[in-house]
């Protein structure tokens, strides 16, 4: 994010951070400092786009933590297979991913958070013991290793009920991108490089990929949105742990 706000910024760009937004409107963004009129409004907000006003069922935040180890040698990144910095997940359904980073640790992460009525989003949920402790225990399991942990941290990402993510512009002037499931890294840059085309009226190969004006069914209101994704975490949870035992 520093990356891009960098590059943004040497385009002219003006970055006002801290700068609450309160509610949306094709043509104005009404924030906590005053009202921003535009022509084009891009809802780019991934799971912080359930906290707007009339948009609270269009994705469920979903976090997802992470660790980082102390620094390996390079004994050990060769004799667990990522000398050469692949990335990696398995075949359990609670998904778990992780990679090499620059400076030799090895980044681990997972679902396994729990979703939070309302979708509420609070700072206060990027932190789960007992999740980080799993995550612990896995990347033992995986690797064989057991390195000091040295950090901890989170984060929600934007779930759309079909788990499928889309960009589009509507002719009020309201688009979007996002509902990227936790693949963003890669999704959002093409995201972004599709409203662009989308918003200058730029036909071509972007404009039409299958996931251009798709519009996900919103999710069920609560309490049946809580039950039903908690209710499937933990089964999913379950369901590998007996596999785990087979």
């Amino acid at each position: 994010m520093r990356g891009l706000a960098s590059a943004a910024e040497r385009r002219t760009v003006t970055i006002h951070e801290g700068t609450r937004v309160l509610r949306t409107s094709p043509g104005s963004v009404v924030t906590d400092r005053g009202t921003v009129k535009a022509g084009v409004v891009v809802h780019a907000l991934e799971a912080w786009r359930a906290t707007l006003p009339g948009f609270r069922r269009t994705v469920a935040p979903v976090y997802s933590l992470m660790i980082a180890t102390e620094p390996l040698p390079a004994p050990v990144w060769e004799r667990i297979g990522l000398r050469r910095r692949e990335t990696f997940s398995d075949e359990r359904r609670l998904v778990v991913y992780g990679q090499r980073t620059a400076d030799d640790r090895l980044a681990f992460g997972g679902r396994g958070a729990p979703y939070h009525f309302g979708s509420r989003i609070r700072p206060g949920y990027d932190q789960v013991p007992a999740v980080f402790d799993g995550l612990e225990r896995t990347l033992t399991e995986l690797f064989g290793i057991r390195p000091r942990i040295t950090h901890r941290w989170g984060g929600p990402l934007g779930i759309p009920r079909d788990w499928t993510p889309s960009v589009g512009l509507r002719d009020d002037g309201l688009a979007w991108g996002g509902g990227y499931v936790g693949d963003g890294v890669a999704a959002a840059n093409l995201a972004g490089r599709t409203l662009a085309d989308l918003i200058l009226n730029r036909a071509g190969d972007r404009t039409k990929l299958p996931w251009v004006g798709h519009r996900s069914r919103p999710w069920e209101p609560e309490p049946a949105r809580w039950l039903g994704i908690n209710t499937a975490l933990r089964a999913v949870m379950l369901r590998d742990r007996w596999d785990g035992r087979r």
